[in-house]
């Protein structure tokens, strides 16, 4: 049987699809988790300490999930195929689940916690500080995914061919405007990153057709990953 805090993350999820976060009440979240009021408050403090925990859940496993479609197309996949694979579990998550997507876009509403969508979208946190482990916010959330999408890619491609170009080793890539490295794997997961979460926003079509154009635009950039393809 899971433990009370689970079920009690559940519960409170679970009252998200039929009333927005104003409306959940405590009482409510113990009653239908099957425990105590006070129990609810000994794990997690207030309503607010509720919210914090359900996003970090949440978010948590969407990353999670984020790792497994990038893994799903098997070892010979390549770059355009992982991130349209894993644009895809991006964008069918964020349509399912308010809490990602609020996560993903700093756009709330009223049915979500304040923690979903901090006030600093941009703010970007050190990994093991007291701030990242608090809620992400929308740029750090990105950044989680890119890393993800960096490490699949490289790890997926790496062999008959070497490095991918841009994953380490060899010549730096130019740096942009910003001082941003322009060219190679981190780059082009960089931008397929930003144009799912851009489908995220303002959808234009079917899922899948934006999972390919994920794809198309990683092929034009980086070929299949191995050092081909637009430079």
């Amino acid at each position: 049987m899971p433990a009370a805090r689970e079920l009690l993350l559940d519960a409170a999820f679970a009252a998200l699809g039929s009333r927005p976060w104003s409306g959940v009440r405590m009482v409510d979240v113990a009653a239908a988790a099957g425990v105590s009021r006070q129990t609810l408050y000994n794990e997690f403090g207030s309503k607010d300490g509720l919210a914090r925990a359900l996003v970090r859940r949440e978010t948590e496993a969407f990353l999670a999930g984020v790792v497994r479609a990038l893994a799903g197309p098997g070892p010979g996949a390549d770059a355009g195929e992982r991130c349209a694979a894993g644009a895809l579990w991006i964008l069918r998550t964020a349509r399912v689940n308010p809490l990602v997507r609020a996560a993903l876009t700093g756009c709330r509403g009223d049915r979500v916690p304040a923690a979903a969508a901090p006030a600093d979208p941009t703010r970007r946190v050190q990994p093991g500080s007291a701030a990242a482990r608090a809620t992400p916010t929308p740029g750090g959330l990105a950044d989680g995914v890119r890393d993800r999408v960096v490490e699949a890619v490289t790890a997926g491609t790496a062999g008959a061919r070497g490095p991918a170009r841009g994953a380490g080793g060899g010549a730096p890539e130019p740096a942009g405007d910003a001082g941003r490295p322009v060219g190679g794997v981190p780059w082009a997961c960089e931008l397929a990153v930003r144009l799912t979460l851009s489908y995220v926003v303002a959808p234009v079509g079917p899922d899948d057709e934006a999972a390919a154009d994920v794809a198309r635009l990683v092929r034009a950039l980086v070929g299949d990953g191995r050092g081909g393809g637009f430079t």
